[in-house]
């Protein structure tokens, strides 16, 4: 129990001040005090019990600043005698506590024993495991409707990338890998449009998720850039019909694994050129030059650049503006690295619910905090695309 407060300590100092942390120590407070109160009084707000011992009298207000900024507590008044909650004294210490008791409730899948150990080194005691799973299913509640929301407006450009996570399965601990997609909408903001757990990234498993997003609402699509799965290039043929951009980042790594280490700037710099240009056309006539010039050498890697033209050149059709932002999965890389960082502190999560708990926590914050910045694309490129109706016709490389 002591490292996984350590752990957890850790977890919340790296978290920092963002709104998520701090709405969710305001709520876990607020629902402890209600319980408290309500053994305290032998019965729950408003039920008629002969247990009863004591009612409310509505709540007074007061501020308490934490580190992850001010929450304005409600805190409950009786009728005989006061109530002040335990865990405001002394305040760095609860404080701590609190935010630990939040930490879990999201990152050790509602494990009841430890949030209950914890509560109770608050100073609330009698507060039961069924008390604490209800508390910690209204989380659950909230990042469910975030990640299940209506999706509307038409989004042309569509991220997708996954990552792998530890998760134990029947007395096994096996990895499952996390989807997530990110959208640019006609009013070019960024949202997190979806997160999907699965075994594989088999066809049907991307097809399931590409679909869910179009149940609840997703359409416009007119380009999907990702790394090269060929589940998802099979499912999004058969889902959107939009066209597949494969991520130049990833394509150049896999280019350079097949050049001799004393080389790899040369080939590298030599590939650089064909993103230089202006122009499809140019482009397109500068990769078969660099193809042509590296074929006698490099077998291997001309076959794969071969193959990858089609894929990896189509984000040159789309306006010139937009083409840094879609030629690659770049937009997600920072999501993923946060991801990864917060992960890596659980290490082998407990169930799929606790992923979806924690994953779906920092996506909230991270949609929050996009909705705050200013577009990521201008509404004059993207009255381009829109007046272009055969931007989207490429076909998706088999």
């Amino acid at each position: 129990m002591t490292e996984d407060r350590m752990q957890l300590s850790e977890l919340l100092e790296k978290a920092g001040a963002g709104d998520m942390l701090r709405e969710m120590v305001g709520f876990i407070a607020q629902r402890l005090m209600d319980l408290d109160v309500d053994n305290r009084c032998g019965a729950s707000h408003g039920e008629r019990s002969e247990e009863r011992i004591n009612s409310r009298n509505g709540y007074r207000e007061r501020p308490w600043e934490t580190r992850a900024g001010s929450v304005v507590l409600r805190i409950p008044k009786l009728r005989q005698g006061s109530y002040f909650p335990p865990f405001l004294e002394p305040r760095r210490t609860a404080e701590k506590a609190l935010a630990a008791v939040v930490q879990e409730a999201y990152v050790r899948g509602i494990s009841t024993r430890s949030v209950d150990d914890l509560v109770q080194a608050m100073g609330m005691s009698g507060i039961s495991k069924s008390q604490i799973s209800r508390l910690c299913a209204e989380i659950d509640e909230r990042v469910q409707t975030f990640l299940n929301r209506p999706i509307e407006g038409d989004w042309p450009y569509l991220w997708i990338d996954a990552t792998y996570l530890k998760v134990r399965q029947a007395g096994r601990i096996v990895s499952v890998a996390a989807i997530i997609a990110i959208g640019a909408n006609t009013d070019g903001r960024r949202e997190v449009l979806g997160m999907h757990v699965g075994a594989s990234e088999a066809e049907p498993f991307w097809t399931e998720f590409l679909r869910s997003l179009m149940r609840r609402g997703l359409r416009g699509v007119k380009l999907v850039i990702s790394d090269s799965h060929e589940g998802l290039k099979a499912a999004v043929r058969k889902v959107m019909h939009a066209t597949w951009q494969r991520c130049r980042v990833h394509f150049m790594r896999n280019v350079l694994v097949h050049a001799p280490a004393g080389q790899r700037r040369m080939v590298s710099a030599l590939v650089a050129t064909i993103f230089a240009q202006e122009t499809e056309a140019a482009a397109r006539s500068q990769w078969r030059a660099v193809a042509d010039q590296l074929r006698e050498k490099f077998s291997k890697l001309v076959k794969i650049m071969d193959e990858a033209e089609e894929d990896v050149l189509a984000h040159m059709s789309f306006p010139r503006e937009h083409r840094s932002k879609i030629h690659s999965t770049n937009p997600l890389e920072r999501l993923n690295g946060e991801i990864k960082r917060r992960t890596d502190v659980v290490g082998i999560f407990p169930n799929e619910a606790a992923i979806y708990r924690l994953v779906g926590a920092l996506l909230l914050e991270q949609n929050d905090e996009w909705a705050l910045q200013r577009r990521y694309m201008t509404l004059e490129t993207l009255a381009v695309l829109g007046e272009n109706p055969n931007v989207s016709l490429p076909a998706v490389a088999a």
